[in-house]
């Protein structure tokens, strides 16, 4: 497989395959809306099947829920408790095939402790729930990827987890599970789906789907929120994936059918790694779902609540009340209290839940316990719920359904298809040492690039090799080095200041200062390769300080409401316009100073 870049000129390329399906005999067998975690397994599904893809994204891929979430890849031990033994076993599945084959550079196993309060009916109870966990998991094919689980005493238990309250728990069940940063697994797989020949389109917002006299799709109609172009693409089939907006985009087919999805708040708070002295992750019950203490490179994540939201979907924050619950709950079993002054960074996601059965109209459904497919008409296919894990296995049943009874001659293959940068990891991994030393890199540094990039380190290298300078750790953020900065853009596909700071790297809430102090440096960095004049940059640094100013403010408010007033009136833009309305032809849509005028959607 050639691996390729996503630059500025691949996108372009790609509007340009989109745009030229108008013409006779050339339409796309499937048409992707929305660039999370779905549609990308969707793009990657379809186009490894041979069909024609396209897939299309209103802001950077990976914007909205698949790069808030828990950062885990688990089977989910509460479903146990439902007795949802079928739904498990899928997650353990999908969570070991991409740690041993399709992104084990991306999917690292990490620990749990389990606290045990009792010492006898709960250690029984919790037991057998993880004995069973792991049962399922070696059941799943292969060899095993993980661990069996452990029983510890209280001193076990403290050794691993020292700041542990110590009567907090009598004993614990240490179990495993994986790790990913999620931003990058969707990346990953846009550019994976892209080197297999699908033709991928960030900034681009469907407004309207083209339909026949009797309701059929048959298209859609996009705009470039770069340049604010208008394309007409033609396709046997649209699958809508796009998460929390799903309804939104159903109603651009202009039918009442499909899938019904309310969005629900989850946030994360993050905290220095030495703040909290422990050697492997915590998941507690909560009175309403589960609190996870979750080790992370050089600090803790601490989430996640589940509260209803009715505010902006392109801009959720958290606010003083979730930062507070979420504290106030970690505190209950941490022997040295975290306080507001030791959060260095927060993220808040909303996750898309399907609610019971189809809106009336829908011709066929296919329901699992955690997503459904259905058609709300035909040439239209909607995919809603589910989970990061399982990706996968939505993308197979959405293209599936879509296209019908060809899927018995073209079934999926992606339990097969590593995703770019796991090909050839092991070798790289022999190389590490000898690599490290030749650019003078410690060994947390190295496992920091191969954790990101697997086997593709040598493209960072490459660069390194023409400019050395970029070797070196920036002077603000010294967690990144320069050539990590600059590949964001030359070959992961970032256009903007927003994309490298919020989903490339992670230094929106990995830094106290929402990495606002480096902006200078990544813009010279980045700022040639995407033919910035003086005027754009500093467009682009005021809006990134804006956005970073205006989640402060949020985070100050008690609720949803008053945090949007507050975000709204510190980041100074216009109100999102409904969907489907028009760009503002007088502010070119993709830059800072535009965003906000038209409506993005799809992520």
């Amino acid at each position: 497989m050639r691996t390729a870049p996503l630059t500025v000129q691949a996108r372009q390329d790609a509007l340009e395959a989109l745009r030229r399906t108008s013409e006779r005999d050339s339409e796309l067998d499937v048409l992707v809306v929305g660039g999370g975690v779905t549609g990308a397994g969707i793009a990657l599904d379809a186009v490894t099947r041979g069909l024609s893809t396209g897939v299309v994204e209103a802001q950077d891929w990976a914007s909205g829920t698949s790069s808030r979430s828990s950062k885990l890849v688990h089977g989910g031990l509460r479903y146990l408790q439902m007795l949802d033994f079928h739904l498990v076993r899928e997650a353990l599945t999908e969570r070991d095939l991409l740690i041993t084959r399709l992104a084990p550079h991306l999917v690292k196993p990490v620990s749990f402790l389990y606290p045990l309060e009792n010492r006898v009916w709960e250690r029984a109870y919790v037991g057998a729930g993880v004995a069973l966990y792991d049962t399922l998991a070696s059941v799943s094919g292969g060899r095993r990827a993980m661990p069996i689980h452990r029983h510890l005493t209280r001193k076990g238990m403290e050794r691993l987890f020292p700041d542990l309250r110590h009567d907090a728990a009598v004993g614990a069940v240490r179990y495993w599970d994986a790790s990913v940063d999620d931003a990058r697994l969707v990346e990953t797989l846009v550019r994976t789906a892209v080197s297999y020949g699908a033709h991928a389109a960030s900034r681009t917002q469907l407004v309207r789907l083209h339909t026949t006299s009797g309701g059929a799709v048959t298209g859609a109609e996009l705009v470039d929120l770069e340049t604010g172009e208008h394309l007409d693409v033609r396709a046997r089939n649209v699958i809508n994936a796009t998460g929390v907006w799903t309804e939104k985009t159903e109603a651009l087919a202009e039918t009442e059918g499909g899938l019904r999805v309310l969005a629900s708040k989850g946030i994360h708070i993050v905290v220095p790694r030495s703040r909290i002295e422990g050697n492997t992750g915590l998941i507690l019950q909560t009175e309403k779902s589960v609190l996870f203490i979750i080790p992370w490179s050089r600090y803790w994540v601490i989430g996640t609540t589940d509260t209803p939201y009715e505010q902006d979907l392109v801009h959720p924050v958290a606010t003083s009340a979730d930062i507070d619950y979420v504290i106030e709950h970690a505190n209950q079993v941490l022997a040295r209290p975290i306080s507001r002054e030791d959060v260095i960074g927060t993220w808040a996601g909303l996750r898309p839940l399907l609610q019971p059965g189809t809106k009336e109209g829908t011709s066929s459904a296919k329901v699992s316990r955690e997503h459904t497919v259905a058609s709300p008409t035909p040439g239209l296919t909607v995919i809603a719920g589910g989970k990061l894990t399982t990706y996968r296995v939505m993308a197979k049943d959405a293209v599936d359904f879509a296209i019908g009874s060809r899927a018995t001659t073209l079934p999926s293959i992606t339990d097969d298809v590593p995703l770019v940068g796991a090909e050839g990891l092991r070798v790289v991994q022999r190389q590490a040492r000898a690599i490290a030393a030749r650019y003078g890199w410690d060994r947390p540094r190295m496992d920091h690039l191969l954790h990101r990039y697997g086997s593709l380190i040598h493209e960072l290298t490459d660069m390194i090799d023409e400019r050395p300078e970029l070797a070196e750790p920036l002077r603000n953020a010294p967690a990144y080095i320069g050539a990590e900065v600059l590949y964001a853009v030359t070959h992961e596909g970032a256009l903007h200041l927003d994309d490298v700071l919020m989903h490339r790297t992670r230094l929106n809430y990995e830094q106290a200062d929402k990495g606002v102090g480096a902006l200078e440096e990544i813009a010279d960095l980045i700022g040639p390769v995407l033919g910035w004049d003086d005027a754009t940059r500093e467009r682009e640094i005021a809006a990134y300080r804006a956005r970073a100013e205006a989640e402060d403010a949020a985070a100050a408010e008690p609720d949803d409401e008053s945090a949007e007033r507050a975000r709204l009136a510190a980041q100074d833009i216009t109100p999102l316009l409904p969907i489907g309305g028009e760009v503002d032809p007088g502010t070119k849509p993709g830059s800072p100073s535009g965003r906000g005028t038209a409506a993005p959607y799809g992520t």
